[in-house]
């Protein structure tokens, strides 16, 4: 509760000081103002009137709010409840340096373009929303997820029995933005060797689309195979890279329904002893290690691979 009332808190704060602060300065404001400065400097090459200005202002804020209030709605998950945190207070740090930094360009300026913005003024908002989020999310990690009550699934292996449990998840929405990568690449690869791509497309598009191809293709598919003393992870479509956890690290292993707003979204999630896997929501195969750590990793049939994890711990592994 008591978060709850802060994040409210916090977000009047920054929404009124988002709309009263152009209010107060608006005789010395120009008409329109500069809003937007192009990646040619410190020349602004957009401008809005003031009350564009503050509707779009409010609207951002109330928008990235809900979000991320509805990301940390599942409070009784540290992970949700920092991401949540750190999200929160950081974007309101950046929205509102960005606000000082738009007021302070034009104020008593003639027109909206003699708004020069200073090239310390961007580094100056991200790092403060980057030390205002670290410090967020760490006054908020509450105390650590308490370790499920249900019951650990173990199999009944004879003496010397063998067994292997194998299971794989795909993501069919990464599956297709890594094809449309992957197309775009080729396409502009061959505009490139023929010489008819257009000037200025290459070098602008290109890394944006292959950086997405490779993130796509690390994390499209995840597989988890169990045999013997090891667990191995596979990432991508070929089930590489791999990472390999030896059974002599793992104290125990269950199944758990978890959501991406939960971990914090999708892909690799996670802070130190306490990382997720995320492809889907729903079912997880959660591993303890002995050390105290936790890892979840969203695959299917995970109850069964979590028997024979235990199986293999309480027949093959010394305590």
């Amino acid at each position: 509760m008591r978060a709850r009332v802060v994040a409210v808190v916090w977000w009047l704060f920054v929404a009124a000081a988002l709309l009263l602060a152009p209010l107060a300065l608006r005789d010395r404001l120009p008409d329109p103002l500069a809003t937007h400065w192009g990646t040619s400097g410190s020349v602004p090459d957009g401008s809005s009137s003031l009350t564009g200005y503050l509707i779009t202002t409010q609207l951002l804020w109330a928008g990235l709010c809900l979000v991320f209030l509805l990301l940390g709605r599942a409070r009784d998950r540290r992970a949700a409840r920092m991401t949540s945190a750190a999200c929160v207070w950081a974007l309101g740090v950046l929205l509102l340096g960005a606000g000082a930094s738009t007021l302070a360009v034009n104020l008593d300026a003639a027109t909206w373009r003699d708004a020069l913005l200073p090239g310390w003024h961007i580094p100056l908002a991200i790092a403060a929303a980057a030390v205002a989020g670290a410090l967020a999310a760490y006054l908020s990690r509450g105390a650590p997820d308490e370790q499920s009550s249900a019951a650990r699934p173990v199999l009944r292996l004879r003496p010397g029995q063998r067994a292997v449990w194998v299971s794989r998840v795909v993501n069919p929405w990464l599956a297709a933005a890594s094809a449309m990568a992957l197309l775009f690449t080729a396409v502009t690869a061959a505009l490139t060797l023929t010489g008819t791509a257009p000037g200025g497309f290459v070098p602008v598009l290109l890394p944006g689309f292959v950086i997405l191809l490779l993130a796509g293709l690390a994390t499209v598919a995840v597989s988890v195979r169990v045999r013997d003393d090891l667990i191995t992870i596979g990432f991508g479509p070929f089930g590489w890279p791999a990472r390999r956890i030896p059974l002599a690290k793992v104290e125990s292993a269950w199944s758990e329904t978890r959501q991406p707003g939960e971990v914090g979204g999708w892909g690799f999630r996670g802070l130190p002893g306490s990382a997720t896997i995320m492809l889907r929501g729903g079912e997880c195969l959660v591993l303890r290690y002995r050390s105290g750590g936790r890892l979840a990793i969203s695959i299917d049939d995970a109850e069964r691979g979590a028997s024979l994890i235990n199986a293999l711990i309480s027949e093959r592994v010394p305590s």
